[in-house]
């Protein structure tokens, strides 16, 4: 199966900026989760500096559009963003 990464890169001081939208990108997320599209998410860095998203068999047009409507991205957190394969053995 081949898996699909959506990475984000974070403002350095997304801590501080990112308490009015993270329940709603969480939600975002745990329906992506619930749903059996995500498999697994989470923060990269102490503090963080970007995050990844591990999707399973989803094409990456849907995954494109899950990060434009993202809070997160919405707000200018997200600084920078891809999708990229993950071909798992």
């Amino acid at each position: 199966m081949t898996h699909q990464i959506l990475f984000y890169d974070y403002v350095d001081d997304v801590l501080g900026r990112r308490g009015p939208y993270r329940e709603a990108h969480l939600a975002g997320l745990r329906g992506e989760l619930a749903a059996g599209r995500a498999v697994m998410a989470g923060a990269l860095g102490d503090p963080p500096h970007g995050a990844v998203i591990v999707f399973g068999d989803v094409e990456p047009d849907a995954i494109e559009a899950f990060a434009r409507s993202d809070p997160y991205v919405v707000a200018g957190l997200v600084t920078a963003w891809r999708v990229e394969p993950w071909n798992v053995i």
